[in-house]
């Protein structure tokens, strides 16, 4: 692939937006996200504009956070010039820190609606959507209250490409670009970076740790924690089919119809008109409204052939292999999370995706949990996964790899321990308290 890395004239000056009052505009009426003249010359991960924003659990309770929106250059899939935003958070009273460690937290979109983005839903003012974006906020300020700051890039893109191979792993590592160049949050170049991110979030992460090497070498990632990365996206949609979370497989072809002209062929070929229907309206529902709205809808129903002589068409098989993540060997450590009992991202594509890192030769720990489902990891992993990235930017002596199941991440006194200090951490963010005590 090659560093994006690139020469440059671009020379404009960056404009700086003071935060508005009232209610954030929606992301199609808001001139932030539009790309300033010329913005395509500019190397990958410059700064186009910066704004402050305030961040509100639920868009109600003030997070005692410093933030500031960067809109940045970056690419798409098909590494055509791009732009989209993260939004860099410390927490008020942090230490004055040289380097200050960085967290990019890639978040559960999930969707295509912009309206989901977390540059949008994390606002103070924003609606209470029900997205699992929202309640991200409470791990991203379990990061802040360790004094680091956090990333938290729109990893689809502009445009919502969800499942997009590649764009996720281009928007987040250019967004860890953007956020060091920012000089009011104690980050330079040599600060250590992890990446961080569950579910839809873990998808996205794991190409931002495959292309890491290749794309942004000069960033000090000491680590990557993949949870739930969706390992084989075709499982997940043959398993969300006709169940309670067929919602998401829904979203999965409105977001593949729209990137893939062979993905169009092919439902222009096989879908009735009401399926074709029900394919343009995901593209404007929230993760939330698709999950309620088409639970246990069969896709199949809208076919001219059986659903898996649809899946199994060629062309349908390429756009699957194009989007698998688990292809390359990230070169930073990996801690991979992942519930055995889970309902929607099968254990085994799990399986697979690690047996192929570990075989290519990559660091991993491979943690899998016998009592968790899919949203109960997400929670019980927080105390694990926080422990782990500290050592990581501590510098302490690896692991050695290793694939375990064990009952509960939760099991050993020390994680129980470090669940209570994250319950008080959002006991505080639930009251709009200093996320770091005796210091804000």
């Amino acid at each position: 692939m090659g560093s994006a890395a690139i020469e440059s004239t671009w020379t404009a000056p960056v404009e700086h937006w003071e935060r508005e009052p009232g209610r954030p505009a929606e992301p199609e009426n808001d001139p932030f996200y539009d790309a300033p003249l010329g913005w395509q010359a500019a190397p990958h991960g410059s700064i186009l504009r910066s704004r402050d924003v305030g961040i509100a659990f639920l868009g109600l309770v003030p997070l005692r956070a410093k933030a500031v929106q960067l809109l940045y250059r970056t690419e798409d899939m098909h590494r055509a010039p791009t732009t989209t935003v993260t939004t860099v958070l410390l927490a008020d009273g942090a230490e004055p820190q040289q380097d200050r460690p960085l967290v990019s937290y890639q978040c559960a979109i999930d969707a295509l609606a912009r309206e989901a983005f977390p540059s949008y839903t994390l606002q103070r003012g924003a609606p209470i959507t029900g997205e699992v974006v929202q309640l991200e906020l409470l791990l991203i300020a379990n990061a802040l209250a360790k004094g680091w700051a956090v990333s938290v890039p729109d990893h689809e893109g502009q445009h919502g490409d969800w499942g997009a191979p590649r764009e996720s792993g281009s928007c987040a590592l250019d967004g860890i670009r953007a956020a060091l160049q920012h000089n009011d949050f104690g980050l330079t170049e040599q600060s250590p970076v992890a990446l961080w991110g569950y579910s839809g979030g873990g998808w996205g992460t794991s190409w931002a740790a495959e292309m890491a090497d290749d794309y942004a070498p000069e960033l000090n990632i000491a680590g990557a924690v993949l949870g739930s990365p969706v390992g084989d996206p075709e499982g997940v949609f043959r398993r969300a089919n006709g169940h309670m979370f067929a919602g998401l497989a829904g979203l999965v072809i409105a977001s593949l119809v729209r990137i893939y002209p062979s993905m169009r062929a092919i439902v222009d070929t096989h879908v009735n008109d009401e399926g074709r229907e029900l394919i343009d309206r995901a593209t404007e529902m929230s993760t939330a409204q698709a999950v309620t709205k088409l639970a246990f809808t069969d896709f199949g129903k809208h076919l001219d052939i059986p659903v898996e002589a649809f899946l199994d068409l060629p062309e349908m098989q390429e756009i699957f292999a194009d989007i698998r993540p688990g292809m390359g060997t990230p070169a930073m450590p990996l801690l991979i999370l992942q519930a055995v009992r889970d309902q929607i991202v099968p254990v085994a594509g799990i399986d697979q995706m690690v047996e192929g890192f570990v075989r290519r030769g990559a660091q991993v720990t491979y943690l899998r949990d016998g009592l968790s489902e899919h949203f109960t990891l997400h929670i019980f992993s927080g105390p694990t996964v926080l422990g782990w990235l500290g050592d990581r930017f501590e510098g302490l002596p690896l692991p050695a790899p290793s694939t375990s199941t064990v009952r509960t991440v939760l099991s050993s006194v020390s994680h129980l321990r470090s669940g209570l200090r994250m319950l008080e951490v959002c006991g505080r963010v639930f009251t709009g308290r200093g996320l770091i005590p005796g210091r804000s």
